[in-house]
């Protein structure tokens, strides 16, 4: 397992878990639940915000948020 931070744009991965219990309830109510996929679509030129897609939306998180979310990538999936 990864961070979601560590991402590259165009990456694929499944949401594995969060680490921070206060952040976890935003993040589920924006569509980031354990099991969802995610593509990183964007990161900003000094790598804060980055923009991903969940659930069918594109979502914008800040890097410490990202920071906290565990994830499994697709090449780690598929093996």
């Amino acid at each position: 397992m990864i961070r979601l931070s560590e991402l590259s744009v165009g990456q694929k991965a499944v949401i594995h878990s969060f680490e921070k219990d206060e952040i976890f309830i935003k993040l589920m109510e924006m569509g980031c639940v354990p099991g969802e996929k995610v593509q990183i679509e964007q990161i900003a030129p000094l790598g804060d915000p980055i923009s991903i897609s969940v659930a069918g939306y594109h979502l914008s998180l800040r890097l410490n948020e990202a920071n906290s979310i565990f994830v499994e990538t697709e090449t780690i999936l598929n093996n």
